[in-house]
């Protein structure tokens, strides 16, 4: 007599992807994380698969949430943008399919210039106001007095913030609200959904009201330290004491301990509703946020340590154990992950593998490295092994910009406005690499203002073995592992077809 096979876990029918921007992997109870508390999703994480070895794609927000919803790794083409014209978010494809698909967001960036068509093919799409730099209101409330910036110059958040009273007046527990509320609504009503929650929390600034805001530092006295510094060695540099640097952080522990809350409301609503039997949800980050670690504050341009780029990803799938992957994985692994679920064929290039053999334990792994970075600065690859930062040249030179949305992130400063570079009499009509599709490429050269972190100085190479350096103090640059990786590099940007000027600007040619 044969021996009954295992038993196949079906597909669940709909996804909840819940994106929680700046999310440190490092400070999850999950992770081993004993300084801030976060009970919700050390709770969600007991009952999921919960992955390792994630890393970020492309960086900062819009890059990776091209890299999520359009599943091909954006930072070797362009620093910050929209959706091409020669591709189609996920959302354009589920609506065909007859899936129907809900943005829950306060994320500025999806509705200014650069992120304003990413919402344009869900089903429908809610807005919660009044997040960073978000221009909601034109006069702030005079019951807010500031809070100081280390030089950051006036943002939109001065005209919301005194319109937030109580604590479900923030934006996030109000999108966190809101999402929830849309499950009660909607539960049982679609045949199949996906739900995309698009978090801005616990990204700055570090506001909340009491008790988070003196949850972990309760002596401080003045204005809380909301605004984090921008810097790389900022307290040597005598840019805030190590006293501030304790406030600054202890207020992004009490966020992200207030939107763990609410995503506990959001968690409650798919259980009382019974979604989650036949639910995948997936939650995730688009990057970390450096608190400190090796003094560095915010996202300045460095190279991507662990802190920003290794990232929490957990998956809750019905009919699954809950398990802990270490398989490698990144963010435009999402995106075909989700394609796979709900059996969507691309016809754009994409860059993801799908994670669902990781998730039902068919396959052990499904990708032997990653690349990651941020346009205009060092390029990076993992693998099981080693994490490669590698740094151009020869002066940034050669680098082009390829897009048909020319457009840069966004910066609301006061006038006059930062001279951020257009296309120009050099940009020509080229094919996007590994397509026939035309694009316009945009060339330039020394003296150019080039888009953001692009600009400033490289400090060289960087090889370390996160799993046995975790904090990468031991820079292997210079050893026979080195070459290895950098032809490693050069071999996964082929696969890619990553941008000619790309070999030779980081000396891989």
């Amino acid at each position: 007599m044969e021996a009954e096979s295992a038993a196949v876990p079906s597909r669940p029918k709909n996804a909840v992807v819940i994106l929680l921007d700046s999310l440190n992997r490092h400070m999850l109870g999950s992770y081993g994380g004993k300084e801030f508390a976060t009970p919700n999703l050390d709770a969600f994480a007991a009952g999921a698969i919960q992955f390792e070895k994630h890393y970020a794609g492309s960086l900062p927000c819009m890059p990776a949430r091209h890299d999520i919803l359009c599943g091909a790794l954006d930072f070797l083409w362009r620093p910050w943008g929209s959706i091409e014209i020669w591709e189609d978010a996920i959302t354009r494809h589920l609506h065909k399919a007859g899936v129907v698909s809900q943005l829950i967001s306060d994320h500025p960036h999806l509705f200014e210039m650069g992120g304003e068509n990413y919402h344009a093919d869900f089903s429908a799409w809610d807005y919660q106001r009044g997040h960073e730099g978000d221009l909601w209101k034109t006069r702030p409330d005079t019951t807010w007095m500031g809070a100081p910036g280390f030089g950051r110059p006036w943002q939109p958040y001065d005209n919301s913030r005194g319109y937030f009273r109580e604590e479900s007046d923030f934006p996030g527990p109000k999108t966190m609200a809101a999402a929830a509320k849309w499950v009660d609504e909607n539960a049982g009503y679609h045949d199949r959904f996906f739900l995309f929650i698009d978090e801005f929390d616990p990204h700055e600034p570090f506001d909340t009201p009491e008790p988070y805001a003196k949850l972990y530092d309760d002596t401080w006295e003045g204005p809380h330290l909301i605004w984090p510094p921008y810097h790389a060695a900022a307290q040597r540099k005598g840019i805030l004491t190590e006293r501030q640097a304790f406030q600054v952080r202890s207020q992004y522990g009490g966020k992200l301990t207030m939107i763990d809350h609410w995503f506990g409301k959001v968690m409650e609503s798919l259980e009382r509703n019974g979604v989650l039997e036949d639910t995948a949800v997936i939650v995730c980050t688009d990057h970390g946020h450096y608190l400190g670690e090796r003094d560095i504050w915010g996202k300045p341009a460095v190279p991507v340590y662990e802190p920003l780029g290794h990232i929490p990803l957990m998956i809750r799938w019905p009919g699954i154990e809950p398990s802990v992957s270490n398989a490698l994985t990144t963010s435009v692994d999402i995106f075909a992950t989700l394609c796979d679920l709900f059996g969507i064929e691309p016809e754009h290039r994409t860059h993801g593998k799908s994670l669902i053999p990781l998730v039902t334990g068919a396959a052990k792994s499904v990708r032997e490295w990653a690349l990651l970075g941020v346009w205009g600065r060092e390029v990076h690859i993992v693998d099981n092994e080693a994490k490669y930062a590698r740094a151009p040249e020869n002066g940034n030179f050669p680098i082009s910009m390829w897009s048909n949305r020319w457009s840069t992130m966004p910066v609301h400063i006061p006038n006059p406005p930062p001279n951020l570079p257009r296309p120009d009499e050099r940009a020509f009509l080229d094919r996007m690499p590994g397509t026939r599709v035309p694009v316009i490429r945009q060339p330039f050269q020394p003296g150019d203002m080039l888009p953001h972190w692009a600009s400033t100085r490289f400090t060289g190479n960087y090889l370390y073995r996160p799993g046995q350096d975790p904090d990468e103090e031991e820079n292997l640059v210079g050893r026979s592992l080195e070459r290895e990786m950098a032809d490693k590099l050069r071999q996964a940007l082929l696969s890619i077809e990553a941008p000619d000027d790309t070999f030779i600007r980081f000396g891989l040619s």
